[in-house]
């Protein structure tokens, strides 16, 4: 995944672009760059390997006057990460300049077909190829040049392209990739995100797959790949951009951990009553399919992959359907029984995670109907579905997702308790009872972080461990496994989540008195069953980490350590018995030092396969 902005207007295009950039860092930061069209009519380009303050202390606030321009942040596919491999890159010609996130499968077959006509490379990318081929079609009219190149090749992109010719345009393109495009008074722009642009425009189009938006100061003209003039909504955005910076935390990753009691509030915000009912207007529309299937799948990749993880068992115990999650990368390959009484529920952030695409185009082509859970409106996911539910969670920027996996569960467990109201699964009593525990939710969580004085302090101790396990029985079976990928993704110490009942059937092996267990032990009716997992870890000398419901006066004979949280009914408690172990990993990375919000070789969004 790549940064990508782009400006066309009467400002100087250098201080937008690098301020974007700067929003956009955490979608790629393995190199940077910048093009710009001069006063004196020629293509500035520079760009730097590694972070942004690399290109931008280079440039020494001295980039040159100018516009149009296209910027970009680089996540590396093809080509290292270095200064040459890094975007914008420009045609034989220096007039033409792109900038790409994607890839582009053939682009082996066109580099040596242009190569035999005469053109010369410089990078290791699939990106300069996709230049080169725009400048063999350009003829005068650079929509035309890109639209026909863009015909011959296969793979996934998000483009900006640039050219001395047309100082009034910038030209973007998509394709299973994110772009927009920003709508200003007498100025454009391109982004591959809302934040990067939303100092200077509210007004966006989210351009669909195959989508090529010629962008002037006068106005958006949207045409498809085969040349046809189509029309798409002017999306408001309406959050601002202080919500996409950091508030006074030093981190986006801690701030966006203490928005989670907000960002719980707002999912909830008219799905729950006071009465504890929960009803979720956008599924209405599926109704009689949510009645009728005979098997759920819940698809995810990663974070997403653990709270599918979590509604799947819901789905069976609350709704009494069979349901599994299913990993979006191994679902499209090898797929289990789809029909039309298949349910199939997406859950992605970003609704742009090309492994949970794929087998949700699979699934609709084999008449399943198919459900979305997203923070993106307009995302390409919900293009592909039949209900969308969002998370309102607000604007994600650290790469590592802690409120949008909080909300992504609880809009799972209120999809599960909907979805049983309306076949009759569960008592009404018992269903308003957990609905009731729902509403609870915002409270507890906020209880929950005032704990992280005692998980800083905790933190310092375990910093210098190499390896950890998680372990977690019921719904703290995939929090287990979250835990353990959080603290993996920020501080880069190895950590694996397992079943508490699997503990003896293998990995307790690797216990001894460096390497910590996590358990997950909050109340419920395998508490007692986790206990004697905590017990036999605590027999071989592990140091023991307990997360424990308030109340709870036994655990600590077997843990040394034991993180309270507040009590909540079982299938509800994974949303509170994740926060302590997002702090555990926030506060270890910190006492080693890495990069918490932009951990190494990972992006906000793997928008590739």
């Amino acid at each position: 995944m790549c940064g990508i902005v782009g400006y066309v207007g009467p400002r100087d295009a250098a201080p937008i672009l690098l301020e974007g950039l700067r929003r956009l860092e955490y979608r790629g930061y393995d190199s940077a760059g910048i093009a710009v069209l001069t006063e004196n009519g020629e293509v500035f380009v520079e760009k730097k390997a590694g972070k942004l303050t690399n290109l931008t202390e280079h440039l020494n606030g001295d980039a040159p006057a100018g516009h149009p321009g296209i910027a970009h942040t680089r996540w590396a596919t093809h080509g290292r990460p270095n200064d040459t491999n890094a975007h914008p890159h420009t045609d034989c010609t220096g007039k033409l300049a792109l900038i790409h996130n994607g890839i582009i499968e053939n682009y082996v077959e066109i580099k040596a077909r242009l190569a035999a006509g005469g053109h010369r490379f410089t990078s290791e990318t699939d990106t300069e190829v996709l230049a080169h081929l725009i400048e063999s079609h350009y003829r005068g009219d650079l929509v035309e040049a890109v639209r026909t190149a863009l015909n011959e090749v296969r793979g996934a992109y998000a483009i900006g392209v640039m050219h001395t010719e047309h100082p009034n345009r910038i030209v973007g393109a998509r394709m299973n990739v994110p772009l927009i495009v920003g709508l200003g008074d007498g100025e454009g722009f391109l982004a591959s995100d809302v934040p990067a642009i939303l100092e200077h425009t509210k007004n966006v189009v989210i351009l669909h797959e195959g989508d090529i938006a010629d962008v002037t100061p006068e106005g958006t003209r949207i045409l498809s790949l085969d040349g046809a003039e189509v029309q798409r909504d002017v999306t408001e955005i309406h959050w601002n951009i202080e919500a996409a910076e950091k508030g006074g935390f030093p981190h986006f990753t801690l701030k966006e951990i203490y928005e989670q009691p907000h960002a719980i509030q707002e999912c909830l915000r008219g799905r729950v009553d006071p009465a504890g009912n929960v009803h979720l207007e956008e599924l209405d529309a599926i109704a009689d399919k949510l009645r009728t299937a005979k098997q759920v799948y819940v698809v995810g990749c990663g974070t997403a992959s653990y709270a599918a993880h979590v509604g799947a068992y819901l789905l069976q115990d609350w709704v009494q359907v069979a349901a599994t999650m299913q990993i979006g990368s191994e679902m499209r390959y090898s797929p289990p029984p789809i029909d039309s009484d298949t349910l199939v529920i997406g859950v992605s952030q970003s609704g742009e995670t090309a492994d949970t695409l794929a087998p949700l185009k699979l699934a609709s082509e084999r008449g399943a109907t198919v459900m979305v859970v997203t923070n993106v409106v307009g995302s390409a996911i919900t293009r592909e579905a039949d209900a969308v539910c969002y998370l309102q969670a607000g604007p994600e920027i650290a790469v590592a997702s802690t409120k949008a996996f909080v909300t992504q569960v609880l809009l799972l467990q209120m999809i599960a308790l909907h979805i049983a109201r309306l076949r009759g699964t569960l008592s009404e009593h018992r269903a308003r009872t957990f609905g009731q525990a729902l509403r609870e939710l915002p409270r507890l969580a906020a209880e929950t972080l005032r704990i992280a004085p005692q998980i800083k302090k905790l933190a310092k101790r375990y910093a210098h461990v190499r390896d950890f396990i998680f372990i977690g029985r019921g719904v703290g079976f995939p929090i287990a496994m979250e835990g353990a990928l959080k603290l993996k993704e920020l501080s880069y110490v190895h950590a694996e989540g397992y079943a508490a009942g699997e503990l003896k059937h293998g990995p307790i092996a690797l216990l001894d008195p460096e390497t910590p267990l996590v358990a997950i032990a909050t109340k419920g009716a395998i508490y007692e069953k986790v206990a004697s997992n905590v017990a036999e870890a605590r027999a071989r000398s592990a140091p023991v980490i307990a997360v424990a419901t308030i109340g709870d006066d036994q655990i600590d004979r077997y843990a040394q350590d034991v993180l309270y949280v507040p009590e909540t009914p079982e299938p509800i408690s994974p949303v509170i018995a994740v926060l302590p172990l997002q702090l555990l990993a926030y506060e270890v990375a910190v006492a080693r030092g890495t990069d918490v919000d932009q951990p190494r070789n990972l992006a906000k969004s793997v928008t590739v396969e």
